[in-house]
């Protein structure tokens, strides 16, 4: 202990001499040496406070600790002591030494009580369901609002005994029982009063006459009565909304006829039976339109009484609470409400008698469609006000509620395909229809009346609400029109193929010029312009409001059942449905955007028709070559090409070669007739393609094959000059042989240069050409000085000046070309053309 107090003293020297290092340097520090002491000082005392204050709160700490076990102890003994004292006295009343026999028969005895209280609530219970049920039965006639108040107060109970049940695992189903039926019985009997109460004002009202009357307080008491049997109903209207749940499909909500709307709608049902039930005239079955109109007449009539009458009770009734509030509708679609079962029994009692007839059947689904419309669109129905804002239609329920929609499809599908039929194999189904759109390609009469049958099957169908059922009118009846439509166009396309083959029209006993002739064009034309007629039309029916409508619930129904192999609608698969509409919905079930590609539910069958206007386009092509070379065979084979007769001082005045006629004919005929027919751009293209052969023609086979004297070249710029004017005369297009002739312009113009002529002589083109426009092309492109005059104009470039130029080098050719205007030819080409003229040949 010694050795450890003087380990510490030593410490506390050795910091002592550390602290007075550090403060006392100099000698200048010894004079706060004071300052210093006072310091030290003042923090000892402080140290010494502290520790002080510690000693206190420790003190005080163990105080507490103490308090609080004497505390825990004697609290432990008042427990057991408690406990002893329980034992005792649970001994004493059961009479029992053992504590766990006295807390059986102490438990058993406390069931017994619980018993009891049970019963006594049940008791408490029916006592207050007769009590309400008495007075709502004794002032039933003279206080009929009591009674109702007693009647809601005894469903209210009613529902807390439903409710409790579950937690009580059923424990009392007899008292539910009870409940229910007292209520039902309760019900019946305040109903039946107060509609007999509402049918006698309603008879003061003069209701439903045009002229309602309201003698007295009749008004006053209407309202009451409506307010009462509204109040009534209420219970039942708030139990259909708690137990509606919109973010499930399996939970439905039917629109309710209000009670008293059930009383007023009762003499318009008596009405209504007697003018379309039984042998009246108005009840006939071709004439649906009879009492679905009377029904519309009756709106008409008492839509005003509705919305002034009965709409304020209503809206006052809506603003009570919530529940309401989302069930009351407007007074007029509560009206309409309490007419449409009328309507549907209706129908209902049609459908059996017409379903085997299918012209009537036809009508009266298109009828109900109309009608529905116009409770739709015109009166603006809303049953259900957040719940149930769009309407069906009773063609919905006729449909798919009853089952009829297989049946009316048919029964449409089989008219249509008749329809249709009827139209296809028409003895002028197959001629063009000249007096289509002028701007367009001419289709044929069938394709047109093909079109404007399946617009009328769209009308058909295109009020209905459902989906699946909309799908199923399309891909059944216009698709498969559609699909029977390009079979018949290729199978004619076909029968044409095979008759422009040597061995095809030995087995159909045609002739080559039946097959190439104009009947063979006349073939290709009809199929090309019925199906670019159609494809144009399902491009504009992929555009329309009601297909696009139809395309974006496709899509989202397809991406919302992507990889789930769920159906998209009632029979109706993701793979079947894409292979007759658009294979775009298969894959962009994983995509996030798929509505930007242009895509719709014509795609599969509008690209079968474009395959098929491409691939009749084709055989034009090919039908206008094969033409083409036949008329120009005694063209090519003519040799006075290089004849030495003295060219005509005007080459314009010069007759075209006999041996064209069969061509001036054959484009006459084959481009006249065309260009009654095709539109525009197609006939451009076709016009494009046929100067394209023509120019290989006459080029390959006519100038590489033939050596020309002035003449000849002559008579070779004369023929292409009339070869030109043919064209556009005949295909109405102005400017149609420019890009197509080019070429073979360019060819005849190196052909025809004079041989007299040099540079500088400034003559006219004497074969005809149209000067200006070379030398506007040769100003702009000269670059030498001796190629233009002083006065600015073109100097004329003769044969012998241009072969010397071409033949010089490549470089000099190509400047030569340039400065002549003609950028279609090569060098290389340019020598050939050269070469075949008579003065240069050798």
């Amino acid at each position: 202990m010694a050795e450890l107090y003087m380990t510490k003293t030593v410490d506390v020297q050795t910091r002592v001499e550390d602290y007075l290092n550090d403060k006392i340097q100099t000698a200048a520090d010894l004079e706060q040496v004071d300052s210093l002491l006072q310091r030290v000082q003042e923090q000892q005392n402080l140290l010494r406070k502290q520790l002080e204050d510690a000693r206190k709160n420790y003190t005080e700490a163990v105080n507490r600790v103490n308090e609080r076990s004497n505390d825990l102890r004697e609290r432990a003994e008042e427990c057991r002591r408690e406990h002893y004292d329980i034992d005792q006295r649970l001994r004493a009343l059961a009479q029992s030494n053992v504590s766990d026999d006295a807390a059986q028969k102490v438990e058993a005895r406390m069931n017994k009580v619980r018993s009891l209280e049970v019963a006594q609530g049940y008791l408490e219970l029916v006592q207050q369901l007769n009590s309400l049920s008495g007075q709502a039965k004794e002032n039933l006639d003279a206080h009929p609002g009591i009674s109702v108040k007693a009647y809601i107060r005894l469903r209210e109970i009613w529902r807390h005994i439903q409710d409790a049940q579950p937690a009580a695992e059923g424990a009392a189903p007899q008292l539910a029982y009870l409940f229910e039926q007292q209520s039902q019985q309760l019900y019946s009997t305040i109903k039946g009063s107060l509609e007999g109460s509402l049918r006698e004002t309603l008879t003061q009202m003069n209701w439903p006459g045009k002229e309602l009357k309201f003698p007295g307080n009749v008004q006053e008491k209407w309202e009451q009565e409506v307010r009462l049997l509204l109040q009534l109903q209420d219970p039942d209207l708030i139990g259909a909304f708690a137990r509606f749940d919109p973010g499930s499909r399996s939970s439905t909500l039917d629109p309710v006829v209000l009670l008293p709307l059930e009383v007023m709608v009762q003499p318009l049902t008596a009405r209504f039976r007697y003018h379309f039930y039984g042998d009246r005239p108005t009840n006939r079955l071709d004439k649906p339109e009879y009492f679905l109109t009377h029904v519309l007449d009756l709106l008409e009539t008492h839509s005003g009484f509705m919305s002034d009458m009965l709409g304020p009770i209503l809206d006052d009734r809506a603003r009570q609470s919530e529940a309401l509030e989302s069930i009351y509708t407007d007074a007029v679609s509560a009206f309409i409400t309490a007419l449409l079962p009328m309507v549907e029994a209706k129908c209902l009692s049609f459908l059996p008698q017409i379903s085997q007839q299918p012209q009537l059947m036809s009508h009266f689904m298109h009828e109900l469609m109309v009608f529905d419309t116009a409770i739709r669109d015109t009166w603006g129905y809303v049953p259900i006000p957040r719940m149930l804002a769009e309407w069906r239609g009773i063609t919905w329920r006729v449909l798919t509620t009853h089952g009829y929609f297989a049946l009316w499809l048919k029964v449409e599908k089989d008219f249509a395909l008749s329809r249709y039929r009827s139209i296809r194999d028409a003895s002028d189904s197959n001629d063009i229809e000249f007096d289509a759109d002028a701007t367009q390609t001419k289709p044929t009469k069938g394709a047109i009346r093909v079109n404007d049958l399946l617009e009328t099957i769209t009308d058909r169908y295109r009020a209905l609400s459902s989906f699946s059922q909309k799908m199923k009118f399309l891909l059944e009846i216009q698709l498969s029109i559609f699909d029977d439509y390009h079979n018949h166009l290729h199978g004619g396309l076909q029968a044409y193929l095979v008759s422009s083959h040597t061995a095809g029209r030995l087995l159909q006993g045609q002739s080559e010029a039946e097959a190439f002739g104009l009947k063979g064009l006349e073939s290709l034309a009809k199929i090309f312009g019925s199906a670019e007629f159609l494809e144009r039309k399902m491009s504009d029916w992929n555009d329309e409001v009601f297909f696009l409508e139809l395309w974006d619930e496709l899509q989202y129904r397809a991406k919302a059942n992507s990889g789930t192999g769920a159906p998209i609608g009632t029979d109706l698969k993701v793979d079947d449905v894409a292979d007759k509409t658009s294979t775009t919905i298969k894959s962009k079930g994983t995509e996030t955007d798929g509505d930007t590609d242009g895509s719709g539910l014509f795609d599969q069958t509008a690209s079968a028709y474009r395959r098929l206007r491409e691939r009749s386009e084709e055989e034009m092509l090919r039908f206008f070559d094969i033409n083409l070379r036949g008329a120009l065979r005694s063209y090519v084979r003519l040799a006075q090409w290089s004849t030495l007769v003295e060219t005509p001082s005007d080459p314009a005045a010069m007759t075209p070669s006999p041996s064209l006629d069969g061509f001036f004919q054959t484009t006459a005929t084959l481009l006249g007739y065309l260009s009654r027919v095709l539109a525009q751009g197609s006939m451009r293209r076709i016009c494009k393609h046929y100067c394209s052969t023509l120019q290989r023609e006459i080029y390959d086979n006519v100038i590489m094959h033939h050596t020309f004297s002035a003449t000849g070249a002559a008579q070779l710029a004369r023929d292409l000059s009339e070869i030109k004017a043919t064209i556009e005369k005949n295909s109405s297009l102005r400017g149609v042989t420019g890009a197509g002739l080019k070429r073979l312009e360019e060819a005849v113009y190196l052909l025809s240069l004079d041989a007299s002529q040099g540079l500088g002589n400034g003559e006219e083109d004497e074969w005809g050409f149209d000067d200006d426009e070379i030398g506007e092309k040769a100003k702009g492109q000269a670059t030498t000085d001796e190629a233009i005059n002083d006065d600015g104009g073109l100097k004329k470039l003769g044969l012998w000046d241009v072969e010397k130029l071409i033949f010089e080098s490549n470089e000099a050719a190509r400047k030569a070309l340039r400065d002549m205007g003609l950028y279609h030819l090569s060098e290389g080409e340019a020598r050939n053309i050269l070469k075949r003229r008579v003065e240069l040949n050798g």
